[in-house]
């Protein structure tokens, strides 16, 4: 069986995973120990407990500041990397194979989901999977209920509006909403109305 080390080095890199291949196989025994966690993790009612078991899930040590109301859903769970004093609500969803990384004081809603996996166009290699990372930075607040793609890159300060589809990259303090996702602000212009 594959180390998981290997494995989050050739997710990194963005080669497709061939079905039924090692690294696919690996697939299915980290979603076993994921559910077995969040199982447990969506149990839980005391805060340190919640973020105890949220980072024995990643496998990274635990942050200042982290905080997650459950319940909380992961088919992996070993490729998410977060910074300090993020927030995660209620029933969001993390397909992490591929990647996701989550800056400093990141805030996400209610039923975020994000995906880092795309099956294959090819319908005679459909089973085949197309990993690409989602790299989150610091300071943003994605509203309930949004989708983020695989590849997706959400820069420094950016809001991405309740419900929106992101399809592409956001720049930093940018303000997306709608479906798919599109900039319709600046964060500093609103900051400025909100004095």
């Amino acid at each position: 069986m594959m180390q998981l080390e290997t494995f989050k080095a050739r997710m990194s890199l963005g080669e497709r995973v061939t079905a039924g291949s090692e690294e696919h196989e690996l697939f299915h025994v980290l979603a076993l120990e994921a559910r077995r966690i969040t199982a447990r993790l969506n149990a839980a009612t005391e805060p340190e407990d919640i973020g105890r078991l949220f980072f024995e899930l990643t496998g990274k040590p635990e942050r200042a500041g982290f905080s997650l109301f459950p319940p909380f859903y992961t088919d992996c769970g070993k490729n998410i990397t977060v910074g300090e004093r993020v927030f995660i609500n209620a029933c969001c969803c993390f397909q992490d194979q591929g990647g996701i990384e989550i800056g400093d004081d990141v805030l996400i809603g209610h039923g975020v989901y994000i995906a880092t996996l795309d099956h294959s166009f090819d319908p005679d290699r459909r089973g085949d999977m197309l990993p690409a990372k989602v790299k989150i930075g610091d300071k943003v607040w994605i509203g309930s209920g949004a989708r983020i793609v695989p590849g997706v890159t959400i820069g420094y300060g950016a809001v991405i509006g309740m419900g929106a589809v992101v399809t592409r990259d956001v720049p930093a303090y940018a303000i997306a909403a709608g479906v798919p996702a599109r900039v319709i602000g600046d964060v500093r212009e609103r900051m400025r109305r909100e004095k």
